[in-house]
């Protein structure tokens, strides 16, 4: 099949899917190896980005998705209603961050690091999709495991776990000494 014709199938898989598609899948619909999909794919994003489209395709993890250029936005609220944003407060984001980078995890894990009740805020970013329930921790009580979501990737615009930010080591180091001190100060009370 020629190469414009293939590229013409992965559009119609990823606009009519309307959510992200599984590499596997798209590969096996059109009939290639995963790799040489992925390079069609790439060469599509490419084509897009460089046309002055109001569409793009993203890629989540193993997985791709066809959704609008942000900069379109400003026109799309004209015609549609405009959905509501929310706003994470900084207890969320604190709680978002624990979930990211040590999931999967439980809230007894997040309340451990945070050292204050989480409930709320997990159960928000639930509602906002951002985090989700992985699974159960082998364990007395089974606790509910919970990791982040495609949701979480597509708002904060990357596409893996891998591309989060390491943390300064010599950062760490500096907030160990500052929680010495904070305890060794509690001790001397």
């Amino acid at each position: 099949m020629e190469i414009s014709r293939l590229e013409g199938i992965i559009e119609a898989i990823l606009f009519t899917m309307g959510n992200s598609v599984e590499l596997s899948k798209i590969a096996a619909a059109i009939g290639h190896d995963e790799e040489t999909t992925r390079r069609l794919i790439h060469n599509m994003m490419d084509k897009y980005d460089t046309d002055d489209r109001g569409i793009r395709i993203i890629e989540l993890e193993d997985s791709f998705q066809m959704c609008t250029k942000p900069q379109m936005y400003e026109y799309l609220i004209k015609v549609a209603r405009q959905p509501r944003r929310y706003v994470l407060t900084d207890v969320q984001l604190e709680t978002l961050s624990i979930i990211a980078y040590r999931q999967p995890v439980t809230k007894l894990e997040i309340e451990k690091i945070r050292g204050v009740k989480s409930d709320h805020a997990v159960n928000k970013l639930v509602e906002y999709d951002l985090v989700c329930e992985v699974g159960r921790l082998d364990a007395p009580g089974k606790p509910i495991l919970f990791g982040t979501t495609e949701e979480f990737l597509r708002r904060f615009s990357i596409h893996s776990l891998d591309e989060l930010p390491g943390i300064n080591p010599e950062q760490i180091e500096s907030f160990k000494h500052e929680a010495e001190e904070e305890a060794q100060l509690r001790l001397d009370v």
